[in-house]
């Protein structure tokens, strides 16, 4: 029997709740703030929450200055690209481990997870010779195809997840009826795994639009995504944050939007359990 949750209690939860919500969200509404200020009132202190000199200065500046829509469509395809191909290998990776697992599932799932144990600046040099060598530098191809392998031991271990609680019965079902494999992994298996799919779509999604170290190195005008757009305000001369704060104000909102819109699909797909 189910026990009965106070009103008193719910209140504490739900404020405790909020509380903490704020609290991680603080940083970015500050930066938000920080970028409709001028550089003076982004160093004063004791410094100013609302009531300052608003102003969109910082914004004309910083489209002056970069082309954002270029670095913002170089994110967009680079992203995208990479968490499109991640998920294409990944699927059926995960489908043959969870369902047709071998003695050597569980090692080859481990190495996997192993690759992200290993900082990304310990393979730097030879990744920049070999890009430099075939000709990626400063490509859309080769960021992408960096960030895609970057991502897919993690997209594949949650992909492994998801599709371990889809009960095997219903497979057997499918193949009894005369499934292929092919329809077995489109018509059957992906639709139960749509929450799973989804917010591991979205996950790489974010993870592929915030990395910084990969595209910082590899990338210089042509294709550098907004990232990069970020890093060109910090200079010798010293931190611009009102500037800065505006760059990474523009630089973050599409994905802030499209996770706002996600959230429930993204929780849901992460708190995905077995198919009632």
């Amino acid at each position: 029997m189910a026990r009965m949750v106070t009103t008193r209690r719910k209140v504490i939860s739900t404020a405790a709740a909020w509380l903490v919500g704020f609290l991680i969200f603080f940083p970015i509404l500050w930066m938000v703030l920080a970028s409709f200020k001028t550089e003076l009132e982004a160093f004063a202190i004791p410094p100013s929450f609302l009531f300052f000199h608003w102003t969109t200065e910082n914004y004309v500046t910083v489209q002056e200055r970069s082309d954002y829509f270029h670095h913002a469509l170089n994110s967009i395809i680079i992203a995208g690209g990479s968490t499109l191909i991640a998920m294409l290998i990944a699927i059926p990776a995960a489908w043959s481990m969870a369902f047709s697992p071998t003695k050597r599932t569980k090692d080859v799932l481990l190495w996997m997870l192993s690759t992200k144990m290993m900082p990304p600046v310990g393979v730097l040099v030879p990744i920049y010779l070999i890009f430099r060598t075939v000709g990626l530098l400063d490509t859309r191809s080769g960021l992408i195809f960096i960030l895609c392998l970057g991502n897919l031991p993690i997209v594949i271990w949650m992909l492994f997840t998801y599709f371990k609680e889809i009960p095997k019965d219903i497979l057997e079902a499918a193949r009894m009826d005369g499934a292929t494999i092919g329809r077995e992994l489109i018509y059957v298996l992906t639709p139960m795994a749509v929450p799973g799919l989804a917010s591991t779509l979205l996950l790489n999604l974010i993870l592929a639009w915030n990395e910084a170290f990969w595209t910082l190195n590899l990338s210089t005008l042509e294709a550098a995504p907004l990232t990069v757009f970020i890093a060109s305000y910090s200079s010798p001369e010293g931190l611009f944050w009102a500037k800065l704060s505006a760059a990474s104000t523009l630089a973050i909102a599409p994905i802030l939007v499209l996770g706002w819109f996600s959230q429930r699909q993204l929780v849901r797909g992460l708190t995905f359990g077995a198919v009632k």
